[in-house]
C-alpha cells in the first residue's frame, strides 16, 4: 500500500471540511446581513433595495434563503428582457407572502445581490391570479437609484411617461402569462401611497416575528 495514502486522504478530508466551513460562513454572513438590513436606509426616507435581476437580462434570479445564494429561477422567452433592475425590500412582506418587489430606474444595470439606495416614486398596485385560481395582491413599487444622474429629475410616477408605464405593466402581464398566471394592474399611485405599503410590509414582518416568539414561549412553558 502506498505509504502516504492515509496522509493524502486526511489532507483531502480536511480541505473538504474547510471549504464547507467557508461556504457555510459566507451563507451565514449573507443571511445575517439581509436580516439586519431594514427597508429604509438609516436616518433616511430612501429605500434599501436588493437587486435580484439586472436590466436587460433574460434570466430571472431569485434569492435562495436556504443556501444563502442567488439562483437562476427562470428564463424569459427570446426577445423578452427585464426593462429595469428588479429587486426586493428586505424585512418586508407583501400580499403574496414574499418581500415587496421593487423596479429600480438606474443609469446602468447592477448585478444580483447589489444593494441600491433608492428614492420611492410610487407603486403599480396589482392583483395576481395563481395557477390554482387563488388571487393575491402583488404590487410593484417603482423607485429610482439615489445616485442616478439620468433620472434624478424624477420625483413621482407623474414624471414618467404614460407610454413607459404602460410598457412596464405590459411586461409584468406578459411575464406572468408565460408562467400560467394572470397579472391585473389596479392603479398607479404616488410616493405617499407607496410609502404606506412599505410600512404595512414592515408591520407584517414584525407581527409575524412576535407571533413566532409567542408560540416559542408557549412551547417552552409546556
Amino acid at each position: 500500500m502506498f505509504p502516504f495514502a492515509g496522509i493524502f486522504r486526511s489532507i483531502s478530508t480536511e480541505r473538504h471540511n474547510l471549504q464547507g466551513a467557508f461556504i457555510q460562513r459566507g451563507k451565514d454572513l449573507l443571511g445575517q446581513n439581509f436580516a439586519r438590513l431594514r427597508a429604509f436606509a438609516t436616518g433616511s426616507e430612501e429605500l434599501n433595495v436588493i437587486i435580484e435581476t439586472p436590466k436587460g437580462s433574460r434570466n430571472k434570479f431569485t434569492y435562495d434563503e436556504e443556501h444563502g445564494l442567488f439562483k437562476l429561477g427562470g428564463v424569459l422567452p427570446a426577445g423578452a428582457v427585464f426593462p429595469f433592475d428588479f429587486g426586493f425590500l428586505p424585512n418586508t412582506k407583501g400580499g403574496d407572502g414574499d418581500p415587496l418587489d421593487v423596479l429600480v430606474l438606474m443609469d446602468e444595470s447592477a448585478f444580483a445581490g447589489c444593494l441600491v439606495t433608492s428614492r420611492l416614486l410610487g407603486v403599480i398596485e396589482a392583483e395576481q391570479t395563481e395557477e390554482d385560481g387563488k388571487t393575491i395582491r402583488n404590487d410593484r413599487l417603482i423607485a429610482v437609484a439615489a445616485n442616478s444622474r439620468d433620472h434624478r429629475h424624477i420625483i413621482s410616477l407623474k414624471d414618467i411617461s404614460e407610454n413607459l408605464l404602460d410598457e412596464i405593466e405590459h411586461f409584468f402581464v406578459s411575464y406572468n402569462e408565460v408562467k400560467g398566471k394572470e397579472f391585473r394592474p389596479l392603479g398607479r399611485f404616488g410616493p405617499e401611497r407607496a410609502r404606506k405599503l412599505v410600512l404595512e410590509g414592515m408591520r407584517s414582518v414584525r407581527s409575524r416575528a412576535k407571533s413566532g416568539a409567542r408560540k416559542g414561549s408557549k412551547t417552552k412553558r409546556r
